[in-house]
Formats: C-alpha cells, structure tokens, sequence
C-alpha cells in the first residue's frame, strides 16, 4: 500500500481556504474508522490565511502531520469531501438583509417579507385583543370598579 502524508493531501484541494475544514473532517473519519491514520512527530503550516478582527495582517495556523494509506475508499471519501469543501461557501447564513437596495436587485423576495409582515402585525392585534378581552373579563368576573372608578372614590 501506498502511504500519503496529510500536507501533502491539502495541496490537492480545490479551495485551500477550507483547509481547516477538511482537518477537521479528516481527523473524524479517523476517529470513525473510516481511515487508517496515524499521527508524526512533524507540523506544517495550513494553506488558508486566517484574519483577526479589528486588526491588520493575516496569519496561518500550524498542524501536526499525519500519514495514512491512500486506498481507493481513502480517494473515493477524499473526492466527496473535496467537492462539498468547494461547493459550499466559507459565510454562513448568507442572507442579505431586507434593504432597500438588496430587495429592487433582487436578492431579497418582496412578496415573502411582505407576507411576513402582514402575518406578525396579525399576530400582534390578535394579542392585543385578547389582552383587552382579558382584563375586562376580570373586572366582571370579580366585581370590583374599574381602575379610574377606584381613584375617583378615593379623593372624596
């Protein structure tokens, strides 16, 4: 069999930016037994360069070296990865917000905020007139004088 050496694996990415990512999913596929791996004495330096907020610069993270047989699972799991790892993009929850702008370009649906909209301002009259409904069947339901009748007793 064939051994490979991890650094060597990422310089086969198609987006080494998510070279953290594929770490991470190669360390669990070990830890699963879906690949035999074991750890070196050695490091490397990823290829991503990762950004601190509010400072300047970038800067890259070091990992340790593994070696693991390069079967034909280790290839067909290594093309599957590889293909998701270059699909998806690196934000998250990429939702651009409901301005002005992002909804006449197109990237927001009017029709979806608007019906949103209509829906939580329904929900918020219905709450409101059940709240209303509510405190007058407590005045009736226990007799007593309305909040303003109470003061006007008091002063005389």
């Amino acid at each position: 069999m064939a051994y490979k050496k991890l650094s060597e694996q990422i310089q086969e990415l198609a987006n080494p930016q998510r070279s953290d990512v594929f770490i991470r999913q190669f360390r669990d596929a070990v830890r699963e037994g879906q690949i035999d791996a074991t750890y070196l004495s050695e490091r490397f330096t990823l290829p991503k360069e990762f950004k601190r907020r509010g400072a300047e610069g970038s800067y890259q993270r070091d990992a340790r070296e593994m070696l693991f047989e390069a079967t034909p699972e280790f290839e067909a799991w290594f093309e599957q990865t590889n293909n998701e790892l270059a699909a998806t993009t690196s934000r998250r929850g990429g939702t651009p917000k409901p301005t002005a702008e992002n909804i006449e370009a197109g990237l927001v649906d009017f029709k979806a905020l608007a019906e949103e909209t209509r829906r939580k301002m329904q929900s918020s009259f219905e709450k409101g007139q059940t709240l209303g409904r509510s405190r007058s069947q407590a005045t009736k339901d226990t007799g007593k004088k309305t909040t303003g009748a109470r003061k006007a007793t008091r002063r005389k």
